[in-house]
């Protein structure tokens, strides 16, 4: 009972949350969140800092991503202790990485990329697995299960990737084909159900030159996809499928991520198949060894309730807190944009 009534309330929130981006985020004034002044010209204005939109959207997913972790590890044994321990070492590795790879794949100092950082996070994850054991686990008396944790952060990542895929349409970043050149069969599927950014500031302006211009709406299609993937994964999961849950999760987002490259029209390096859609199959053949190898079958089914609970803790909630503030302050802040700041004072209300 306790299980369907949170998958039904997760679908709930979700639901609203997708509503309100799909209409919204496209327009031109839900990018800039708030601007900071930094340094004063010599006009009498000042030079300001953009805090984004993107950067609140990601941090939310970030800070779901965790907290679904959290419960789930709570709902298998694993103490609160010891999954932060695990998701602070993960991020310390991913969150770097996202713009490493971008660095590398895309040859831009000022953008990240999700697809680089999970990547990554697949392939370490069982390496970190093994370090927290054998370190922290030994010395605090915890031990981390190793198909259970896989399969636990595969299906955070599923909801916080889709999640994430707001911060995109609010950047006006990972945008579709244009309907205009798609073909018939997509014209008809998207037709009046596309995205249209407005905002010259958006991505797909200054990059792509289609602003006004109705698009694939991929970002939605994305996040909608993940969801679901997290929802039935998380319930296979709460099932004691362990296994299969780490490979629905895995499979379905990463097999997306490489077959939706080909409805975007971003720049994702060169190349007919981009460097993102090699390390999805590629991911995705990584996650299969990984099953066969770290397969076991579990003895009871996970206990929703305790893993709820585990979240009700001070140091749990300040601690994400803590991710959502450092996630923001590294993804809000914009070096792609600038703006040219003025302040007078209203004499009519002195």
């Amino acid at each position: 009972m306790i299980v369907t009534a949170t998958l039904l309330s997760a679908i709930i929130v979700l639901a609203i949350y997708f509503w309100w981006g799909f209409r919204v985020l496209p327009g031109e004034k839900w990018q800039i969140l708030a601007s900071v002044p930094a340094s004063r010209t010599g006009q009498g204005t000042w030079k300001g800092v953009n805090f984004t939109w993107y950067g609140l959207l990601t941090a939310n997913a970030y800070l779901v991503a965790v907290a679904v972790l959290l419960v789930l590890m709570g709902a298998v044994g694993v103490p609160p202790l010891g999954t932060t321990i695990l998701a602070a070492a993960m991020l310390c590795c991913c969150v770097p990485a996202s713009r490493l790879v971008a660095q590398i794949v895309e040859k831009k100092t000022h953008t990240f990329t999700v697809g680089g950082a999970v990547f990554v996070g697949i392939l370490i994850t069982p390496f970190v697995i093994l370090l927290v054991n054998r370190t922290a686990g030994a010395a605090l008396g915890f031990h981390i299960p190793f198909m259970p944790a896989y399969a636990a952060i595969a299906i955070a990542y599923a909801f916080g990737e889709g999640l994430g895929r707001m911060a995109c349409i609010s950047f006006g970043c990972c945008y579709g084909k244009p309907l205009a050149t798609s073909s018939g069969r997509l014209k008809r599927l998207f037709a009046g159900r596309g995205f249209i950014f407005f905002g010259s500031t958006k991505k797909i302006a200054y990059a792509g030159g289609l602003e006004g211009a109705e698009v694939i709406p991929i970002q939605a299609v994305t996040a909608l996809f993940y969801a679901v993937c997290g929802l039935i994964s998380a319930g296979m999961f709460l099932l004691s499928h362990h296994t299969g849950a780490f490979l629905l999760a895995t499979i379905a987002t990463q097999g997306w991520r490489s077959f939706s490259e080909t409805l975007r029209a971003d720049y994702r390096g060169e190349g007919n198949i981009s460097a993102y859609q090699i390390m999805g199959m590629f991911g995705v053949l990584y996650a299969i060894a990984a099953a066969w190898f770290f397969a076991h079958k579990p003895t009871e089914l996970p206990d929703l309730i305790a893993g709820l609970k585990s979240l009700w803790s001070p140091a749990l909630i300040l601690f994400l807190q803590g991710i959502w503030i450092t996630i923001f302050l590294y993804t809000g802040r914009s070096t792609v944009t600038g703006a040219t700041l003025s302040f007078h004072v209203h004499r009519d209300r002195i």
